[in-house]
Protein backbone atom coordinates (compact mmCIF):
# COMPACT_ATOMS: atom_id res chain seq x y z
CA UNK A 1 0.00 0.00 0.00
CA UNK A 2 1.18 3.01 -0.84
CA UNK A 3 0.63 6.21 1.20
CA UNK A 4 1.02 9.94 0.29
CA UNK A 5 -1.24 12.68 1.31
CA UNK A 6 -3.81 14.23 0.17
CA UNK A 7 -3.21 18.00 -1.08
CA UNK A 8 -6.92 19.41 0.00
CA UNK A 9 -6.76 18.04 4.12
CA UNK A 10 -3.21 16.39 4.04
CA UNK A 11 -4.84 13.51 5.83
CA UNK A 12 -2.77 9.77 4.50
CA UNK A 13 -4.33 9.03 1.64
CA UNK A 14 -4.28 5.59 -0.56
CA UNK A 15 -2.77 6.17 -4.03
CA UNK A 16 -5.01 2.99 -5.42
CA UNK A 17 -7.80 5.17 -4.12
CA UNK A 18 -10.03 7.59 -6.53
CA UNK A 19 -10.80 9.70 -3.59
CA UNK A 20 -9.85 11.05 0.21
CA UNK A 21 -11.64 9.30 2.32
CA UNK A 22 -11.70 12.12 5.13
CA UNK A 23 -12.68 14.85 2.69
CA UNK A 24 -13.70 13.65 -0.49
CA UNK A 25 -10.84 15.20 -2.36
CA UNK A 26 -10.55 13.18 -5.97
CA UNK A 27 -7.06 12.40 -6.64
CA UNK A 28 -5.47 12.02 -10.19
CA UNK A 29 -2.19 9.42 -9.03
CA UNK A 30 -1.29 6.92 -11.59
CA UNK A 31 -0.08 3.99 -10.64
CA UNK A 32 3.39 4.84 -12.13
CA UNK A 33 4.04 7.82 -10.34
CA UNK A 34 6.50 7.42 -7.19
CA UNK A 35 5.01 7.97 -3.68
CA UNK A 36 6.70 11.64 -2.19
CA UNK A 37 7.44 11.64 1.14
CA UNK A 38 5.92 14.90 2.35
CA UNK A 39 9.14 16.99 3.27
CA UNK A 40 9.84 18.03 7.03
CA UNK A 41 8.42 21.33 7.94
CA UNK A 42 10.74 23.69 8.68
CA UNK A 43 10.66 25.95 11.91
CA UNK A 44 12.20 29.10 12.04
CA UNK A 45 13.06 30.68 15.52
CA UNK A 46 11.28 33.67 16.05
CA UNK A 47 13.49 36.28 17.03
CA UNK A 48 12.48 37.22 20.74
CA UNK A 49 11.09 40.61 22.09
CA UNK A 50 13.04 43.29 22.96
CA UNK A 51 11.71 45.36 25.71
CA UNK A 52 13.25 48.95 26.07
CA UNK A 53 12.86 49.84 29.83
CA UNK A 54 13.28 53.45 30.93
CA UNK A 55 14.54 54.09 33.91
CA UNK A 56 11.54 55.54 36.66
CA UNK A 57 11.51 58.65 37.41
CA UNK A 58 10.92 58.47 41.22
CA UNK A 59 13.79 55.70 42.00
CA UNK A 60 16.58 57.65 40.00
CA UNK A 61 19.02 58.27 42.69
CA UNK A 62 20.22 54.66 43.76
CA UNK A 63 16.58 53.35 45.68
CA UNK A 64 15.97 57.09 47.05
CA UNK A 65 13.06 58.90 45.81
CA UNK A 66 13.39 62.72 45.86
CA UNK A 67 10.13 63.17 46.82
CA UNK A 68 11.03 61.65 50.10
CA UNK A 69 11.29 63.93 53.17
CA UNK A 70 14.72 65.59 53.70
CA UNK A 71 16.47 64.55 57.35
CA UNK A 72 19.28 63.99 58.99
CA UNK A 73 20.77 60.19 60.37
CA UNK A 74 22.71 62.45 62.90
CA UNK A 75 19.98 64.69 64.20
CA UNK A 76 17.55 61.49 64.54
CA UNK A 77 19.99 59.97 66.25
CA UNK A 78 21.14 62.21 69.27
CA UNK A 79 17.06 62.89 69.67
CA UNK A 80 16.66 58.99 69.62
CA UNK A 81 19.51 58.60 72.32
CA UNK A 82 18.36 61.90 74.71
CA UNK A 83 14.46 61.76 74.15
CA UNK A 84 13.95 58.63 72.68
CA UNK A 85 11.82 57.63 75.82
CA UNK A 86 9.27 59.77 74.10
CA UNK A 87 9.47 59.14 71.14
CA UNK A 88 11.05 62.55 69.46
CA UNK A 89 13.34 60.65 67.12
CA UNK A 90 10.08 58.56 65.87
CA UNK A 91 8.12 62.01 65.05
CA UNK A 92 11.30 63.61 63.52
CA UNK A 93 11.11 60.58 61.19
CA UNK A 94 7.98 60.63 60.09
CA UNK A 95 6.68 57.35 62.17
CA UNK A 96 3.49 58.73 64.00
CA UNK A 97 2.21 55.84 65.14
CA UNK A 98 5.44 54.54 66.60
CA UNK A 99 5.92 58.10 68.25
CA UNK A 100 2.42 57.99 70.30
CA UNK A 101 3.26 54.26 70.79
CA UNK A 102 6.27 55.55 72.92
CA UNK A 103 4.59 58.06 74.18
CA UNK A 104 1.90 55.58 75.70
CA UNK A 105 4.08 53.38 76.85
CA UNK A 106 7.00 56.20 78.05
CA UNK A 107 6.92 55.18 81.86
CA UNK A 108 7.75 51.67 81.79
CA UNK A 109 11.44 52.97 80.55
CA UNK A 110 11.46 49.97 78.06
CA UNK A 111 10.63 52.68 75.13
CA UNK A 112 13.94 55.24 76.44
CA UNK A 113 15.78 51.29 76.23
CA UNK A 114 14.89 50.83 72.82
CA UNK A 115 15.08 54.49 71.80
CA UNK A 116 19.33 54.52 73.27
CA UNK A 117 19.38 51.36 70.98
CA UNK A 118 18.01 52.86 68.20
CA UNK A 119 19.97 55.81 68.40
CA UNK A 120 23.25 54.07 68.62
CA UNK A 121 22.05 52.19 65.31
CA UNK A 122 21.56 55.20 63.46
CA UNK A 123 24.57 57.10 63.85
CA UNK A 124 26.54 54.22 62.87
CA UNK A 125 24.61 53.18 59.97
CA UNK A 126 26.02 55.09 56.70
CA UNK A 127 24.09 57.49 55.23
CA UNK A 128 22.62 55.63 52.33
CA UNK A 129 21.28 52.16 54.32
CA UNK A 130 19.48 54.63 56.76
CA UNK A 131 18.14 57.24 54.03
CA UNK A 132 16.44 54.12 52.18
CA UNK A 133 15.54 51.82 55.52
CA UNK A 134 13.45 55.13 56.93
CA UNK A 135 12.31 56.42 53.53
CA UNK A 136 14.39 59.88 54.02
CA UNK A 137 16.86 61.74 51.82
CA UNK A 138 19.95 62.73 52.95
CA UNK A 139 21.24 66.57 53.71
Amino acid sequence: MNNVACPQCGAPADVELAQCKYCGEKFNFSNKQKVAQQPEPVYQQQPQPVYQTQPQQAFMYDGIDPSWPIKNKTVAGVLAIFLGGIGIHKFYLGKIGQGILYLIFFWTYIPAFIGFIEGVIYLLSNEHNFSVKHRVRPR
